[in-house]
């Protein structure tokens, strides 16, 4: 069956950047990246008429290859961090509600399970990380308001992200990056 053209293009400017920040943010390495996007990107050519949550999909291939490329050289994959472009690692996993309603529903889904999940973590790690996620507040910034060391401050995040990530696998398996 041939590719729906306009379909794809619109899917492809819609998400390429996202999903671009996102490779890069995993394998810090740009020739890779580059390349795990255009493998994404052709293997989505290929079967874009039969998915139906295009941006979900797209993500959901990229970290398959990204966990394969790993594999292959025998290391973890890097975890997701801010790329300075102002975006949080939650905005950039959340479905964008701009793709249409699936994707508000699935995003809104997403957001009240992870404030449930938020509500289970000790309060200092919670508010480091809702004060850097959703507040965008940088750690020197909470370092000075809260006098407490940017390193602990960085462990706290840490130990957040960890337990937010186990809670919410068990949740939603290997949907959540």
């Amino acid at each position: 069956m041939p590719v729906d053209a306009p379909r794809f293009t619109e899917i492809v400017k819609r998400e390429r950047s996202r999903l671009g920040r996102f490779i890069l943010r995993q394998v810090r390495d740009t020739a890779e990246a580059e390349d795990i996007l255009q493998d994404v990107l052709l293997e989505f050519y290929v079967t874009a008429d039969a998915i139906e949550q295009a941006g979900a999909w797209l993500f959901r291939v990229a970290k398959n290859r990204i966990i394969d490329r790993a594999r292959k050289k025998k290391e973890e994959p890097l975890p997701a961090a801010d790329d300075g472009d102002g975006r949080s690692w939650l905005e950039d996993n959340l479905p964008d509600p701009a793709a249409g309603p699936d994707a508000a529903y699935a995003r809104s889904v997403l957001l009240g399970s992870i404030q449930a999940a938020l509500q289970t973590l000790p309060p200092a790690q919670r508010d480091v990380f809702v004060a850097h996620e959703i507040e965008g507040l940088s750690f020197a910034d909470m370092a000075a308001r809260w006098r407490v060391p940017p390193n602990t401050l960085l462990a706290r995040k840490r130990y957040a992200v960890l337990a937010l990530r186990a809670r919410l696998h068990a949740e939603y398996g290997d949907l959540i990056v």
